[in-house]
């Protein structure tokens, strides 16, 4: 039962990410096209991120409460109805104003792109209601294994969604657009057929007597000074923005020298990127987690993100590039799965759909801030400015990991056998 939910959720989190990825590439094209000028374009893109900010915590909470499945129904919806926006935001601008050369036009279709992202943002934040799910159907033992899988699944979707997207907008822009609103409506299908819910209605009751709901920035900014999840989340921050300036500013850098890399050559080493972290999210992490605990893989995952980011400010060749880009892969993988468990495991059940809506917003943030500090970097410093700065980042996080070693240890393992 345990392999099929996870199967279903890896499958379901695939073709979420599947339909992002379709869209995500052609994006600026589109918007470039109706006028939208550097600053416009990158407000658009950035206003997914914001709004998942806002939207992740407040849909992990409600899980908390209503149940995994039907939030995640009200999710895969949104997102379904942020596609069909996008796609059909040419012919709604051309049917309200009718003459397709005005100005008034462009302006329309650009506002129905944020309103498309803005939607898909806020609910988009359905990644810490699957990162719950897991927690609920697996025990401490699979629990990285689980996450692990949802881990590939990203991997995977953003492997094939953008060489699809890409494919697909020779015949348009709303092509992809319109395959990505079919894809979340399979997914839509999924999740209603093949997904049950796995809180029961006693444990739905228990949480609602465990704690009100408590929403808010607040709240959110709470979190940091926790003295269980507080340190993990600073190893978060730390690690998702130190990991996110490579492919927030790789195909630039590639596109210089040392490397001269064309597009296409670029986009290559980012599928390997994304294989790789696949490959050991999906593969690795289960066999790993049985030998190790999860705290030393942490340190070995930071270990091998300080040899990536650095090794990537450094090259000067295709070999070492890769040499670089399979240690950032490996960090990448055990890192983030690791983090992500021992959070589920430093958090009483019935918040756990709330924190990991917290821990996805901080992402968020992070994909915000890392596109400009990357760019800032490159232009200030050169090539050797984005890895040289995320390994600097890295060294920190672990002379900080090694700092509160002991306060890692989750809060189950420190528990009386006699407590649940």
């Amino acid at each position: 039962m345990q392999n099929r939910q996870l199967l279903t959720i890896f499958l379901i989190l695939f073709v979420d990410v599947l339909g992002y990825g379709l869209i995500l590439p052609l994006l600026p094209y589109y918007a470039k096209a109706y006028g939208a000028g550097e600053v416009v374009i990158g407000l658009i893109v950035a206003s997914y991120a914001l709004m998942q900010f806002v939207g992740a915590p407040l849909l992990g909470r409600w899980s908390d409460i209503r149940g995994r499945r039907p939030i995640l129904l009200i999710s895969v919806a949104g997102t379904a109805l942020g596609f069909i926006i996008l796609a059909l935001a040419e012919p709604i601008s051309f049917f309200v104003l009718g003459d397709k050369n005005t100005t008034g036009v462009h302006k329309l279709i650009l506002i129905l792109l944020f309103l498309s992202r803005m939607l898909d943002g806020l609910t988009g934040g359905n990644i810490s209601v699957a990162q719950a799910y897991i927690t609920d159907v697996t025990d401490e033992q699979n629990r990285a294994r689980g996450l692990g899988l949802m881990g590939a699944a990203f991997g995977l979707g953003f492997i094939l969604g953008p060489a699809a997207g890409g494919f697909l907008s020779q015949w348009g822009y709303t092509v992809p657009a319109w395959i990505a609103f079919s894809v979340s409506g399979f997914n839509l299908m999924m999740v209603y057929l093949f997904l049950p819910e796995s809180l029961t209605n006693e444990k739905r009751a228990a949480i609602l007597k465990a704690s009100r709901p408590k929403l808010g920035f607040k709240t959110m900014w709470s979190t940091l000074s926790r003295p269980k999840v507080g340190p993990l989340f600073r190893l978060r921050i730390g690690t998702t923005l130190a990991a996110g300036l490579f492919p927030a500013v790789f195909s630039l850098y590639a596109s210089g020298k040392p490397l001269s890399l064309s597009t296409q050559h670029a986009g290559y080493v980012l599928t390997y990127v994304g294989l790789s972290t696949a490959i050991m999210q999906g593969g690795m992490i289960g066999f790993l987690s049985k030998r190790y605990k999860e705290q030393q893989l942490l340190l070995y995952g930071t270990f091998f993100l300080i040899l990536g980011l650095l090794g990537w400010a450094f090259t000067t060749t295709i070999p070492t590039l890769l040499m670089a880009i399979t240690c950032f892969a490996i960090g990448m993988g055990l890192t983030g799965t690791m983090i992500n468990s021992l959070i589920t495991k430093s958090v009483d059940s019935h918040e756990t759909g709330q924190i990991l809506g917290i821990g996805t917003s901080y992402d968020s943030l992070t994909r915000i801030f890392a596109p400009v500090l990357g760019g800032i970097l490159l232009a200030q410093v050169g090539g050797i400015g984005p890895g040289l700065f995320g390994g600097g980042i890295m060294i920190g996080v672990l002379i900080y990991i090694l700092r509160i070693q002991e306060s890692l240890v989750p809060t189950s393992e420190t528990r009386p056998q006699s407590e649940p």
